[in-house]
């Protein structure tokens, strides 16, 4: 089993929860080979902006206010080298330094407030953001359908919600703001240097359009190695991710060299794409100091000339100078937040193509319920083949009726179909053909949910997280009391083992705790009883059990599975021999069904497959 209702429900208030492995596969993004649309990424996160627009536009205007009070400055610093210059042979007017000092100082103090606010409301909205996205890339994976986490790595998702999500936070923090502030101040600087001289003012133009163009070819180069850098890494991500759940498997079956090739492989290719991008947008920034330390050359040139042809004054020259820096900066600036603004477009391709994803089918419009279970469940013609592989039926014609209360066992080879019964009696999976009837009701009429709250589970594979014994115990199930918890856990022989830890049923489960792998099965097993659901699915719920256990386990079974329709998939055939019911699957077929005594006379596939066992056992 791949799910449960348990893992597709938030847990309880203030509960810490570790979510596990969400799948198995091709390590990537969802959405393999899809055409990467740079353009639409940025309009995406626009767009899911849109409710903060005016805060972030009033941000924007703070910026650009800004940039105006910088630009105004040189201009009055003009003024003021006037002044003494003049005064040098007369007399310095210290009136008018007076005046222009207090203004630029009024000036400065204007822009650094507009600056202090713009960065505090960026900041807020970045964070408000960043935030909002991992909620709804939470909310989405428990809307997502099995079939995208059976062929994406969890890895993956993860990335999309840690790394990208911050690279988005990052780039809006710190390059909107500072892509307005610059382009204000560029333009500002423009208008101001044409309306003081417009022979220095072309003069820095034509020296600083070498560098527009240089940047323009890099920016247009490097867009692919930023898109490739967050895509490599969510891969890697999920390799590390799940080759450090099977650690122990890597160890027993001595590839460890064959995961360090691989590792290797991948790291290089984040090395490789991070070293591209990096490295292109790396030359943006001496070479903008080129441009600006040229910039800053022509214009003490064409000044002294100018000066000497007596067309400009000193002042003039020192205004150029700063406007000069004033003119270059924002190039500079331009360049950095347009290196951030391509690894957000990246990370933004891969947080709404992952948001994009369809979903399982809305059912909020189905008004049906079903209520006091009886427990009647009845397959009717039932087929099925994966979305992925609608060639290729899995389940053939699968009939079957199973009266309230009874134990029903489906036993078969691997492959048979019988994991894939129950994912599509859960609603994991829609049949492809026939229908599946709770108490008379179609399940395709019922909401998820709602037939998901009929069923306790217990499966193969053990589901702890990060907390303490009881909040495992009761996870998701409210009203339980401390005497039901504790009965429970003495029906499945676990009372004795929970007292002997250090905190007893308040001791926090870790990776470090030392709890064996039957003992967690026992726990869970547990959980299934507390939950008191009116149905019943095992998924080989004994297979980490030794013998003993196992025959105390089967007693706690029996008791959980009394007066309750319960369906029980084993390998080990022993454990279903009391079963009410026993359907033999073969191929996505039932070939044989009846009780164990029955199937047995009839000396068919069944007694086969049970003497097989027996003959292995002796």
């Amino acid at each position: 089993m791949a799910e449960t209702n348990q893992t597709r429900t938030s847990p309880r208030a203030g509960m810490p929860m570790r979510r596990g492995p969400m799948g198995r596969g091709p390590m990537g993004g969802g959405g393999g080979g899809k055409a990467k649309d740079t353009k639409g990424a940025l309009l995406s996160l626009l767009s899911y902006c849109r409710s903060q627009a005016g805060i972030i536009a009033l941000a924007l205007v703070l910026a650009a206010v800004a940039a105006v009070f910088t630009i105004i400055g040189p201009d009055q610093l003009s003024r003021l080298t006037d002044y003494i210059y003049d005064g040098l042979s007369t007399e310095i007017d210290m009136v008018g330094v007076r005046n222009v000092a207090l203004l630029l100082l009024g000036i400065y103090l204007a822009s650094a407030v507009c600056n202090f606010v713009q960065h505090y409301i960026m900041q807020t909205v970045t964070q408000r953001t960043a935030k909002r996205l991992r909620g709804d890339i939470d909310t989405k994976i428990n809307r997502l359908p099995l079939k995208y986490f059976s062929g994406n790595a969890a890895g993956d998702v993860l990335s999309r919600m840690t790394n990208d999500v911050d690279m988005i936070g990052q780039a809006m923090s710190n390059s909107l703001s500072n892509l307005v502030t610059a382009i204000a101040q560029f333009v500002g600087c423009l208008i101001m240097m044409y309306y003081t001289d417009w022979i220095l003012a072309t003069t820095t133009v034509l020296s600083t359009l070498i560098g527009l163009v240089l940047m323009v070819v890099i920016m247009s180069r490097s867009q692919k190695y930023f898109t490739a850098r967050q895509e490599s890494l969510g891969a890697l991500n999920g390799y590390i991710e799940e080759m450090y759940a099977g650690h122990d498997v890597i160890r027993i079956l001595n590839a460890e060299d064959e995961v360090k090739d691989t590792f290797s492989s991948m790291n290089q290719a984040v090395k490789d794409a991070n070293f591209r991008s990096q490295f292109l947008s790396g030359l943006m920034q001496p070479l903008m100091t080129f441009v600006g330390n040229l910039g800053y050359v022509a214009v003490c040139v064409v000044g002294a000339w100018q000066i000497i042809e007596g067309n400009i004054t000193f002042g003039v020259i020192t205004a150029f100078l700063i406007y000069t820096r004033l003119f270059e900066s924002p190039l500079r600036q331009i360049s950095q937040a347009m290196t951030q603004v391509q690894s957000c477009a990246a990370a933004s391709e891969r947080v709404f193509e992952f948001l994009a994803e369809d979903e399982m089918e809305d059912e909020s419009g189905k008004v049906q319920h079903i209520e006091s279970v009886r427990g009647e469940v009845e397959f009717r013609h039932v087929k099925f083949a994966y979305p992925n592989a609608p060639e290729k039926e899995i389940i053939h014609d699968f009939s079957a009726r199973v009266q309230p209360g009874q134990k029903v066992a489906i036993v078969g080879p691997t492959g048979a179909g019988k994991t894939t019964m129950v994912n599509l009696l859960m609603r994991f999976f829609e049949p492809t053909g026939g229908t599946i009837l709770i108490d008379g009701v179609p399940t395709t009429d019922i909401p998820r949910s709602n037939v998901h709250s009929q069923f306790g589970m217990v499966l193969q594979d053990t589901w702890l997280f990060e907390g303490t014994v009881r909040e495992n115990l009761l996870y998701n199930t409210e009203g339980v009391t401390e005497e039901q918890m504790v009965e429970a856990c003495k029906a499945c022989g676990i009372h004795n083992f929970i007292q002997a830890l250090p905190k007893g049923y308040d001791t926090v489960l870790t990776d470090n705790t030392a709890i064996s792998a039957g003992q967690k099965q026992l726990m869970t097993i547990a959980r299934a009883m507390i939950q008191n659901s009116p149905m019943l699915i095992l998924d080989e719920a004994t297979s980490s059990v030794d013998t003993k256990t196992e025959m105390l386990t089967q007693q706690a079974m029996d008791k959980l599975t009394n007066k309750r329709t319960s369906f029980v998939i084993a390998h080990r055939l022993s454990t279903i021999k009391n079963a009410d019911l026993i359907l033999v699957m073969r191929d996505g077929d039932i070939v044989e069904q009846g009780s164990h005594e029955e199937l047995l006379k009839q000396n068919g596939f069944y007694a086969e497959l049970y003497n097989s066992q027996f003959e292995q056992a002796s």
